[in-house]
């Protein structure tokens, strides 16, 4: 399995960079984990958005969903566009077909999206096959529903935190895996309740409670330093942690 970064920011993007979006392929089959703001145009950089196969949404805030306008606008209006069109399989949490619609009707077509992506609402308490992947998750405190993800294929695993607080489930669902991508949001910890992100430290922390393999933590912006959030991460994680940024990849 390949994870490559297409980007990290938190809600807005950092300079020639973007928000949530993970390329991940397996067997000739490519997934893109999220879809926030700027991350169409580093896909573009990265595959062939007309062959891209299926995208997975952690939640449904526009830094994870954003970029699904001009995604759907580049499917049915390129000059490359396929006839009949390819329509990925857009994979999204419940609720996600309505708030798609809602989305789309800013643009006056209620089914920009829906034409564009096969749209499917995946259960969380069960475990979706996507192509090669097994996709399982596990609901994070946030400020909307969100969901943590693992994709397995194989032996390999790969578990995506989402945008989360500190939370135990996590802990549990992450046991053991091979990668970790967690968010480190926050310069401090802030007052909210429930909380809705984690600092460099606590994704660290989550880590080492995880007993993950390898730490890769994202989600942060680089105006609160990469090397601070390095120093804090490795510091809760124990051992030597991987910063996100766009173009990184890793195999697991």
């Amino acid at each position: 399995m390949r994870l490559r970064v297409l980007g990290k920011s938190p809600a807005w993007p950092d300079p020639g960079g973007a928000c949530s979006a993970y390329l991940v392929e397996q067997d000739g089959f490519a997934l893109l984990l999220d879809c926030g703001a700027g991350v169409f145009a580093k896909l573009t950089e990265a595959h062939d958005y007309l062959d891209l196969d299926a995208l997975l949404i952690s939640h449904l805030h526009a830094d994870h969903i954003i970029d699904l306008i001009p995604y759907s606008y580049a499917l049915q209006l390129s000059p490359r566009r396929r006839h009949p069109p390819r329509r990925p399989l857009l994979n999204g949490p419940p609720g996600c077909s309505e708030l798609f619609r809602r989305l789309s009707a800013c643009w006056n077509d209620e089914q920009l999206i829906a034409t564009a992506f096969e749209v499917s609402e995946y259960d969380p308490e069960a475990t979706l096959q996507v192509g090669p992947f097994s996709a399982r998750f596990c609901e994070v405190p946030h400020y909307t529903r969100a969901f943590a993800c693992e994709l397995s294929a194989g032996a390999a695993r790969v578990t995506f935190g989402g945008d989360c607080g500190p939370n135990d489930a996590l802990v549990e669902f992450a046991r053991d895996t091979d990668l970790l991508v967690a968010e480190a949001t926050l310069g401090e910890p802030d007052s909210d309740v429930p909380r809705g992100h984690l600092t460099p430290l606590e994704a660290g922390e989550l880590g080492r409670l995880a007993r993950a393999g390898r730490l890769l933590v994202s989600h942060f912006s680089d105006e609160l330093g990469p090397d601070w959030v390095r120093a804090e991460s490795t510091r809760g994680f124990g051992a030597e942690v991987s910063l996100a940024a766009p173009g990184q990849e890793y195999s697991v």
